[in-house]
């Protein structure tokens, strides 16, 4: 049947094509493209299963596994964030992420306002200016932290490393050893992880800030390698937003109690020293502002979760079987490719993909997943190359990403 059908559509796409223009390889090579193409659309039939959660956002991102509104009824709601109640939740919430994640004890853990970019603006607007600066990037938010310290911190020692999208720059390179250093620990937006931090000196001068937003819960961290490190819960956990994590080394804090930016200003919510004290009472749960207790209940619920699933390591063997079904699709498939192409820098969270196909037809297939309620929110961020990013953290059933991929092969054969 395929010989059949191979032969009657090559010869209908012959059929269109003037004699005169029947040479050349670029030519051959389009027909046979155009052949196979139909091939598929003709053999391949529409999937009858869908996962049975569609939500695969890089945030906010896929709630856990058996989650409903009921777990939120223990909310203090109309309750004080100041009260006994409210400060046990908050204090709860910290010694939990310590715990799970494995961060040690002369570690400050804080929750913050304004998500990961609440943040780590915070820290760059605490902590930067004592020496030079080394801003790292390869996607579209470590660019933006180097902007920030350009233009608006406006820091004139400052260097630049970078790296296209799917790339990492040249980490030997990196003043590590007497330069304050930023770097995006996996690049939401482009699909690109750190391998490791071996490249971080433990007899550092400067400090090393560490955006790990969809890194942390999801990737090993060595602790001993990061003085700022900064995450929200929207990301592994599948929280909700607007609350960001920051957590600081003694060398950190040191750097807060020893040096203050000489002529700038600080809003409130970036305070965090008073008297050139640490204001210790934020890593307590006395937070800088009013959180939402119903957010923060459902961080909580989060973290028994993570409990339930085999803690960290239970978290990142999820988030790796997810990554390891789409490695599969894209071996299988030619058409289809890593926007990473170097597997030890491949991000097993956001992942990014990118199909041959003009960006106009990536639309359309992304706009059919959505219509056919099998994928919402995978298109490639804006900033991006035309793509898919598929969120596959630990919240994601690796069985929904298996069934996922017969439906990005029918949804390719429908607009190729």
């Amino acid at each position: 049947v395929r010989d059949t059908l191979s032969s009657l559509i090559f010869g209908s796409v012959a059929a269109h094509i003037s004699p005169a223009h029947m040479f050349g390889s670029s030519l051959r090579s389009m027909m046979m493209t155009r052949r196979a193409a139909m091939v598929r659309r003709y053999m391949s039939a529409k999937p009858s299963v869908k996962p049975a959660c569609p939500d695969f956002s890089s945030g906010p991102c896929k709630k856990r596994p058996g989650w409903t509104p009921a777990v939120l009824a223990s909310a203090p709601t109309g309750r004080s964030h100041r009260s006994k109640l409210g400060k046990a939740k908050l204090s709860q919430a910290i010694e939990e992420t310590r715990r799970l994640l494995g961060i040690p004890e002369d570690y400050k853990i804080g929750i913050v306002p304004a998500s990961d970019t609440g943040a780590i603006e915070m820290a760059m607007w605490s902590m930067l200016g004592q020496r030079p600066v080394d801003v790292l990037h390869w996607e579209s938010f470590g660019k933006g932290w180097f902007g920030d310290v350009k233009n608006q911190l406006k820091l004139t020692e400052v260097d630049e490393f970078t790296a296209p999208y799917g790339e990492l720059p040249d980490l030997n390179q990196v003043n590590t050893k007497s330069n304050d250093v930023i770097f995006t620990y996996n690049g939401t937006t482009s699909g690109v992880r750190l391998p490791n931090t071996d490249w971080i000196p433990d007899t550092r001068e400067g400090l090393t800030f560490n955006d790990a937003t969809s890194a942390v819960f999801a990737m090993d961290i060595d602790w001993s390698k990061v003085d700022v490190t900064t995450y929200s819960w929207q990301k592994v956990l599948g929280g909700e937003g607007a609350h960001g994590m920051l957590v600081l080394s003694p060398r950190a804090v040191e750097r807060l109690e020893s040096w203050v930016p000489e002529g700038r200003p600080l809003p409130k919510i970036f305070r965090l020293t008073k008297g050139g004290k640490l204001i210790d009472g934020i890593f307590k749960g006395a937070t800088i502002n009013t959180p939402s207790m119903v957010c923060v209940e459902d961080y909580l619920d989060s973290l028994k979760w993570v409990d339930s699933v085999g803690g960290l390591k239970g978290l990142i063997d999820r988030s790796q079987s997810n990554l390891k079904v789409l490695e599969k699709f894209v071996e299988k498939n030619d058409w289809a490719s890593f926007l990473a192409k170097d597997p030890s820098i491949r991000s097993s969270t956001s992942v990014c993909l990118q199909f041959d196909l003009e960006a106009d037809k990536v639309k359309k297939l992304i706009s059919i997943l959505e219509e056919e309620q099998v994928a919402y929110d995978i298109g490639s961020y804006r900033d991006a190359p035309p793509g898919l990013r598929i969120w596959c953290g630990a919240t994601v059933d690796t069985e929904d990403v298996e069934k996922l991929v017969p439906w990005l092969e029918w949804a390719y054969d429908e607009v190729a």
